[in-house]
């Protein structure tokens, strides 16, 4: 159980770190950003740079993971399919070669999963339980059951876990209605779906009831410090970092965009 906070931080984060805008339209590409501080700080630590866009009528998503100086460290491609609660992906951090993903293989998908550069790539056949939810799918899944959410009703998760290659039960329920920057929100909490729920701290996620945008993230996130530890942040994705004119040649600079291996010493965590 010493690992559990860890694990529900990481899922939440993973599965929002590209829902935090509405999808864009078939010949648009949006842009925004996440700004992540320590939960109860100030100082910025990272932020995430992200890109939303179609091609061949498939929706994707692009994500930096930036330096505070702006220097990429790591990246994600989300590939939306027949299942948008359960998408394919891939994840490589360039500080140590850690890489994780879902792809299609011989008619059928798999899982896999790269401890650092010098591992070898693991991989198990993956098998969908119903109602799973994999990476930003989540997105997808917290607007089509919006209406349940805000009935106080709790939800059941299975959501995929790359690095266990199975999938682990959450609970997603809405608390009371609240306000941000003067905007109708409802925050919702994550836990685990278990008897031991109770003793892991919960995940909130705050969204605008108007067009259901994620505003902020509260918990154990994916990105580690230096020393390995997963980071306890607050990220924030202000409205007025959302570009709706942004280009494809934005998403070629930033797919083609070399990770650096650290941030550098005047970096507070990464």
């Amino acid at each position: 159980m010493a690992h559990l906070p860890r694990l529900v931080g990481r899922i939440a984060l993973l599965c929002l770190l590209c829902c935090a805008c509405g999808a864009a339209g078939a010949d648009d590409v949006e842009r925004y950003d996440g700004l992540a501080y320590a939960r109860d700080g100030a100082r910025l630590l990272y932020r995430e740079t992200h890109w939303r866009y179609a091609d061949a009528k498939v929706a994707q998503r692009l994500v930096l993971y930036r330096c505070p100086d702006g220097q990429a460290f790591a990246r994600k491609r989300v590939i939306d399919g027949a299942q948008a609660e359960a998408p394919n992906f891939d994840f490589s951090d360039g500080r140590d070669g850690y890489r994780e993903g879902v792809r299609g293989r011989g008619g059928g998908r798999e899982v896999y999963v790269q401890d650092d550069a010098r591992a070898p790539l693991r991989t198990r056949a993956l098998k969908l339980p119903r109602d799973a939810v994999i990476d930003a799918g989540f997105d997808a899944m917290v607007r089509a059951r919006w209406d349940t959410l805000s009935q106080g009703r709790s939800i059941a998760i299975p959501f995929l876990l790359p690095s266990r290659f199975d999938f682990l039960d959450l609970k997603l329920a809405a608390t009371a209605p609240t306000r941000v920057d003067g905007r109708p929100a409802r925050r919702l909490r994550m836990s685990l779906d278990r008897w031991y729920g109770f003793a892991i701290p919960a995940v909130e996620l705050t969204y605008a009831d108007a067009d259901r945008r994620l505003l902020e993230f509260r918990g154990i996130g994916t990105v580690r410090d230096r020393r390995g530890r997963p980071l306890d942040v607050r990220i924030a994705f202000p409205a007025d970092a959302v570009a709706r004119d942004a280009t494809r040649a934005e998403i070629e600079r930033a797919a083609a965009m070399p990770l650096v291996r650290s941030c550098g010493a005047g970096s507070p965590s990464v």
